[in-house]
């Protein structure tokens, strides 16, 4: 592992500083959106505003990057978000909000394809899993530092803010300034919905469900807390939550996804999922309980995400994989853009517990929806399957094909090993 990590430690170490700059950022919204007496529907429409700008990025940064190149595409892209995080406290309005949120989720869509091709140019067929496992707990553990960062400061002011920006600027460093040329980004055209649904309908349904769930989480989390009155901190820790127990239950379901049929594993967990926004709902004032069940919620929904691609792989020829994974991209960023929306405008009719229902009840569409399914196709046997690799929702199509290639490759290897 060391030897792995000795190619693209500067990678990570830049990827860790724009983590901790947009994850201040996804907390500091809902932070000061509260203080500026924003409603839960507007603060909805900023957060979905993140997700349509990321959409449009992870689509067409691999054309800027065929254009000018890797170095140039993510300097530019960088310094546009460091400006659009400064940019927040200078117009405090929904709709100036809402622009500026499209611009850094168009950004950071940009700066994961720009990184993302690096480190799948610095992997080889043996490392390439291991590079993609460093770079998901980087992200993470980005994301959890930012909300400690937030109890530094007040978000009543631009100091929160200005050092978002200052973390996104520092992360240039050692990225520009380490990284070699590489090949031109190349993402396989997405598969058309309808072809991805015929050959996976439980992949395409279950992803676009939880890419509702993911968003509601990272772009209503913070709203949520501020309307039961939270504090900044106890709101900071609200969101490491939601965020941490990935690190902790995404080894264990990535090994039962590997010995038992997924579709199965992907209703377990979905209802657990429920359960636990049924917790967090029931939580009767319980601060413990609710970061509990923040904790565990967050922890199903990650690997969730990764137990879906791999069954959809599961499902298809190996050619078509590459197209699958933009699709399953394309078809997540269309339902992150609208579960805000829904979680923001039943909070806005019934109070902040809506954030739960509406997570809770998203779940279970999950989970009965994977019910159906086992009615319908026969599960396929576990030595035919891909292996599974843990891929955070914030992957672009790059990373998601480079997983998805070497879990085939690996899945492969075992099959031949046992013969």
């Amino acid at each position: 592992m060391r030897h792995v990590l000795g190619g693209i430690w500067a990678l990570l170490i830049g990827i860790v500083f724009i983590m901790l700059g947009n994850g201040m950022h996804f907390t500091l919204i809902g932070l000061r959106g509260g203080i500026e007496g924003f409603s839960a529907s507007e603060l909805a429409i900023v957060a979905s505003g993140y997700f349509l700008g990321f959409l449009s990025g992870a689509r067409m940064t691999p054309d800027l990057i065929r254009r000018v190149g890797h170095v140039r595409v993510f300097a530019a892209l960088g310094s546009f978000m460091s400006a659009g995080l400064i940019a927040f406290p200078l117009f405090t309005d929904p709709i100036a909000w809402t622009l500026l949120r499209i611009l850094v989720g168009f950004c950071m869509s940009g700066i994961y394809v720009t990184a993302e091709s690096w480190l799948n140019a610095a992997a080889t067929n043996e490392t390439r899993g291991k590079v993609l496992s460093a770079y998901m707990i980087a992200q993470t553990l980005g994301i959890i530092g930012a909300q400690g960062l937030l109890t530094l400061g007040d978000a009543a002011t631009s100091v929160l803010f200005i050092g978002a920006s200052i973390l996104v600027s520092v992360s240039f460093g050692p990225i520009l300034l380490s990284v070699t040329p590489t090949p031109v980004a190349e993402v396989t055209r997405p598969m058309p919905l309808t072809k991805l649904f015929r050959g996976s309908p439980l992949g395409t349904v279950g992803i676009f469900l939880l890419g509702t769930i993911y968003a509601t989480q990272s772009g209503m989390g913070a709203v949520y807390g501020t309307q039961i009155g939270l504090t900044a901190a106890q709101i900071s820790l609200f969101i490491a939550m939601l965020f941490g127990g990935a690190l902790l239950l995404q080894y264990p379901i990535g090994w039962l996804s590997d010995r038992m049929d997924r579709r199965k594993l992907i209703f377990g967990c979905a209802l657990l999922g429920a359960a636990f926004c049924a917790a967090g709902w029931l939580k009767g004032g319980d601060l413990w309980l609710l970061m509990g069940a923040a904790f565990l919620t967050g922890g199903v929904t990650t690997p969730l995400y990764a137990l879906i691609l791999a069954y959809t792989n599961d499902a298809l020829d190996p050619e078509d994989m590459p197209a699958a994974s933009g699709g399953l991209v394309l078809t997540f960023g269309i339902g992150a853009i609208l579960g805000p929306l829904g979680a923001g405008w039943a909070m806005e009719q019934m109070g902040p517990a809506a954030f739960w229902a509406v997570l809770g009840a998203t779940f279970v569409a999950i989970a009965l929806y994977s019910a159906y399914r086992m009615t319908k196709r026969a599960a396929s046997p576990v030595e035919d399957t891909d292996s599974y690799l843990g891929v955070l929702p914030t992957a672009s199509p790059v990373a998601v094909e480079a997983a998805g290639a070497w879990a085939a490759e690996q899945g492969e290897l075992e099959r031949e090993t046992e013969t």
